[in-house]
């Protein structure tokens, strides 16, 4: 793959959302909002990564503990946004690196005017909640089987000291904006899904009889960090015969037999946005006459699913189409996971529940499988919803 310049998004960019949210708490009473970024274990080793909303509003992905505070109302309008990082602890970064000081180098930086240390955080957020006396939940509120929210709980726990204040649901503000990407999203998107491009291509040299499904695994990953992405997406899946039918595979470790079907579904990351793509390969290089006619559906089927990806349109009405292609031939029952889902910041984006919208992104990806005969098919391409037709970001990996 070519090396071109790295599409980045400009701290504008996230001074222009964080507007945005503040915009909708201040019609909601000049609501006080927070978005955690969330704890590391720092018992492990593998990386951190934050809360998908506050990476959102902020860009920041290093400061584990953070809390962006924001105060629609504040009289200085330099606190309206304020950013807490966890005290410098010197010990501890003797083990997981340096932290820098609050300084202006650091403000300009992350782009934000106020960021103090999260031990001054109860102090300042009591002072603003007693002028605003309102509140408004931005994360996703938590099952009903799981610990409240941690945004919600330090709500609750202000509110218990204010009498009359409130508390709003601003819940899916955040998955209404992040479902629409910027332009300098899209370009990222489309890296990680070129990139991805470039590790299908090393998969289909691996992916052959006498060889195992980890070489797969391998030929791909090692081929997106190669091409410029820091990690996978998710977890490779590479499934030959009957793991070719089991929808997360993760073992990777069976021999390829010849006349078999591989399954591979992988996507690179690339600046914190993921591609998520699926190909069906026929091991020995030609289908048999009953592979073919599944593979056929399915495309046939994703086919009319990505036609029907248009503005207004609505997710079920996408799955339809391709449930109806795949039902005709026969093939209904072995259809048994949904058309696809939102793609971004996470595999699964923030899904708005609404109808699709120019600057959506989502996966079409119908499958049949039929574990009896040890034969699964998937395709699956990453779209862009425009004001015209849909833009296949990921076109350059052959189907």
């Amino acid at each position: 793959m070519k090396r071109v310049a790295n599409p980045t998004i400009a701290n504008s960019e996230f001074a222009a959302r964080r507007e945005r949210v503040m915009r909708s708490l201040a019609r909601d009473g000049n609501a006080i909002g927070l978005v955690l970024a969330g704890d590391a274990d720092h018992s492990l080793s593998s990386a951190w990564r934050p809360n998908p909303n506050f990476e959102y509003l902020t860009g920041i992905t290093d400061e584990a503990g953070a809390i962006l505070l924001l105060d629609p109302s504040h009289p200085v309008k330099a606190r309206r946004a304020q950013l807490y990082l966890r005290p410098l602890n010197s010990e501890l970064e003797r083990w997981d690196g340096f932290r820098e000081p609050v300084s202006a180098a650091l403000k300009s930086r992350y782009g934000i005017e106020t960021i103090m240390r999260t031990n001054s955080f109860s102090r300042f957020l009591l002072e603003s909640a007693k002028r605003a006396k309102r509140f408004a939940c931005l994360h996703p509120f938590a099952p009903h089987n799981a610990p409240v929210s941690a945004d919600l709980a330090i709500i609750r726990e202000s509110t218990a000291r204010i009498p009359g204040s409130t508390i709003g649901d601003q819940t899916q503000l955040l998955p209404s904006m992040r479902a629409v990407k910027s332009a300098p999203e899209i370009a990222c998107v489309q890296r990680a899904c070129d990139i991805t491009a470039v590790g299908f291509a090393a998969a289909l040299l691996a992916a052959k009889p006498g060889r195992t499904e980890f070489d797969v695994q391998e030929a791909v990953e090692h081929a997106y960090k190669s091409a410029g992405a820091r990690s996978t997406a998710y977890n490779t899946i590479a499934g030959t015969g009957f793991n070719a039918t089991v929808l997360h595979y993760h073992a990777n470790s069976k021999p390829i037999q010849a006349g078999e079907l591989l399954v591979l579904d992988s996507g690179a990351s690339f600046g914190g946005y993921a591609a998520d793509v699926t190909r069906t390969f026929a091991v020995s290089g030609k289908f048999t006459p009953r592979q073919k006619l599944v593979y056929d559906t399915v495309l046939k089927s994703q086919l009319a699913s990505i036609r029907a990806c248009r503005p207004g349109a609505k997710m079920s009405e996408v799955d339809a189409a391709a449930r109806e292609v795949i039902a005709q031939a026969g093939f209904g029952d072995n259809f048994i996971h949904g058309i696809g889902h939102h793609l971004g910041l996470e595999v699964h984006d923030a899904d708005p529940a609404t109808a699709l919208e120019p600057g959506m992104i989502v996966t079409i990806e119908p499958g049949i499988y039929i574990p009896e005969e040890s034969l699964g098919v998937r395709i699956e391409d990453d779209i862009l919803i425009t004001s015209g037709a849909p833009k296949v970001l990921t076109a350059a990996i052959p189907k």
